[in-house]
């Protein structure tokens, strides 16, 4: 074995074994370790090959491990991590609140006025009930973009409606629609009343009241913070597009040379029957008769010309002297159409005497069920009034019977209770 070899043993020895000392003897001579000789190094147990006699020394730290620099270096590191971390954790928070339902727990509406911010809307949802917090909620609305999408308008919010629905019908603009009913036949003052005393609309009224038959009669929706002016000027609007449309589509042959001609005679259909399906039949009872150089003769003509667009009184009946007064619009009295219409008709009138039934009709009377009966010649037509007259005596009688048993019947029944 070479010398570098018995080094290399030795430092081996060294490390997992230990040196045995001479060995002891005993009374006898002979020794406890028989075979090992002085010198002589043997295997270590685990147990000191787990607890070194020797335990090294710890580093110290570098010199350039405590510059200062790289302390702060690692304290901004540190500290943008635990940043991080928090901003996270808000975000999920955040987001989470901003998605759950809401503490609404019955409907309510608010209104949210023109130029309001996002601070100001949150702050009145706040304050409504509507939400938990404003500070999410702007946050949330900024955080999607939409800080400056919210629309002004009076919204209705559902119970428990989480922070983005109640934004999202924010934004959409899709508040609560009010309505202003616009019946068929009414005059323009009728409608300019019924605008003027709607509570939701704002504005003035306009300064001068539309022209009769300037109006298309329907029922038309609106917002909160809609004007008057503009609701009227839809109106109008309407009118014009659909008036428009139904005068391309008339028939030949009609004795009306302008669609302002059509809009007067419709405005006579309109206040001569309410029945839809008579329309056509009523307009060509007018049509006939213009087209055969007869006066239109229309009770609501008569109406018309003595009282205008404030319209006649329920209780007042129409006088034999009313029927032979000379005014512009009594067609009893003049020729062909009269100067304007007497009220506002709706599109079914319009598309009846754009394109009325094919009939040999001249004359019409009611029939006692709220619709009427038509005829060829004047002598049907006196037999069809005869009928009617009879009718209205009867209704009458009954009315008048009624009236007359209802003062004793009440009576009666006092009496009865004080018998009790």
């Amino acid at each position: 074995m070479s010398d570098q070899e018995k080094d290399a043993g030795a430092s081996q020895n060294q490390a997992f074994g230990r040196r045995i000392e001479a060995p002891s003897t005993d009374q006898h001579g002979a020794g406890h370790n028989r075979g090992a000789s002085e010198g002589e190094y043997v295997a270590r147990s685990p147990q000191d090959i787990l607890q070194p006699r020797d335990v090294p020394e710890i580093a110290k730290r570098s010199r350039q491990a405590r510059n200062k620099f790289v302390v702060f270096l690692n304290f901004c590191l540190s500290s943008l991590v635990i940043l991080m971390l928090g901003m996270g954790a808000a975000f999920y928070f955040g987001k989470v609140k901003f998605d759950e339902a809401g503490p609404l727990q019955k409907a309510k509406t608010i209104v949210i006025e023109e130029g309001s911010g996002l601070s100001t809307i949150a702050d009145k949802l706040l304050t409504s009930g509507i939400i938990s917090s404003d500070f999410i909620f702007e946050q949330g609305v900024t955080a999607s973009g939409n800080a400056k999408a919210l629309k002004a308008g009076e919204y209705a919010f559902k119970p428990t409606m989480s922070m983005r629905e109640i934004m999202q019908t924010i934004v959409s603009g899709r508040g609560v629609v009010h309505k202003v009913a616009v019946p068929e036949g009414l005059t323009s003052f009728e409608i300019m009343k019924r605008v003027a005393d709607n509570e939701v609309l704002e504005g003035d009224m306009p300064d001068e009241i539309p022209a009769e038959g300037s109006i298309m009669p329907d029922t038309y929706p609106f917002q909160r913070g809609t004007t008057r002016a503009e609701l009227i000027d839809q109106m109008r609007r309407q009118q014009e597009r659909f008036l428009k449309e139904i005068w391309e589509k008339r028939i030949d042959g009609l004795p009306l040379s302008s669609p302002e001609e059509m809009v007067i005679l419709a405005s006579i259909v309109e206040k001569e029957t309410g029945k839809a399906d008579e329309r056509p039949r009523v307009a060509s009872v007018f049509i006939n008769r213009l087209n055969k150089g007869m006066r239109l003769q229309s009770d609501p003509t008569i109406i018309y010309g003595v009282f205008g667009g404030e319209g006649k009184p329920r209780d007042r009946p129409i006088y034999r002297s009313d029927i032979d007064g000379k005014t512009a619009y009594n067609t009893y009295q003049i020729d062909g159409l009269p100067p304007t219409p007497i009220g506002n008709p709706g599109r079914a009138a319009l598309e009846a005497v754009a394109n009325p039934s094919r009939t040999e009709d001249l004359f019409f009377v009611a029939d006692g069920t709220g619709g009427h009966v038509f005829a060829k010649t004047l002598a049907e037509h006196e037999a069809n009034v005869k009928r009617w007259r009879a009718i209205e005596k009867r209704m009458k009688e009954e009315a008048e019977k009624a009236a007359s048993e209802q003062p004793s019947d009440a009576a009666e029944t006092t009496e009865g209770q004080a018998t009790q």
